[in-house]
């Protein structure tokens, strides 16, 4: 079922080039527009307290996207050890990836882990890192470099790294 869905969205890929220039976008840069938009939503606060509680959050938001990203998700990958759908099938690669392990998906780990950790502090900003996250995990499968199931590993690992961090950092950040 797993490759069977990538094959429904990848197959879409090489057909127009106006939907594979924004997979490629999506799956490489959207990231640092995305990344680059939170932060200076959240450092532009009204007051000096605003400005000084939201710095905290969002030093801790990229402390759990990182935590998930690099932490639990490096684990993950190395216990799963899968391949990336290019190795081992016939699919259109719209860009160049590493031989790295797909699963989960780290682009998608991170931004899940950062989207559930903003939400608890900023509804809307964790909405939209959400949907944002949610359409790299997506064109990461069009341009052929990740299956369905990492994409929904990473937005569950984050999801619960996320709201691990919120908990944790309850006593530093006063809502």
């Amino acid at each position: 079922m797993d490759y069977y869905i990538f094959q429904q969205i990848n197959n879409l890929a090489g057909h127009w080039a106006w939907l594979d220039a924004a997979g490629v976008f999506l799956a490489s840069y959207f990231q640092y527009f995305l990344g680059a938009w939170l932060v200076v939503y959240l450092l532009l606060g009204r007051d000096k307290d605003g400005r000084k509680r939201n710095l905290k959050i969002t030093i801790w938001g990229f402390a759990s996207a990182i935590v998930a990203r690099f932490g639990f998700g490096e684990i993950i990958k190395r216990l799963v050890a899968r391949p990336r759908p290019f190795e081992i099938h016939r699919v259109t690669q719209l860009i160049s990836e590493d031989l790295h392990l797909s699963f989960p998906s780290g682009h998608v780990t991170f931004f899940f882990g950062l989207a559930m950790f903003i939400y608890f502090y900023n509804k809307k900003a964790g909405w939209v890192m959400f949907v944002g996250g949610f359409l790299i995990g997506l064109a990461r499968i069009y341009v052929g470099v990740h299956y369905p199931l990492d994409i929904l590993g990473g937005m569950v690992l984050g999801i619960l790294v996320g709201w691990w961090m919120y908990r944790l950092s309850k006593r530093y950040i006063k809502k």
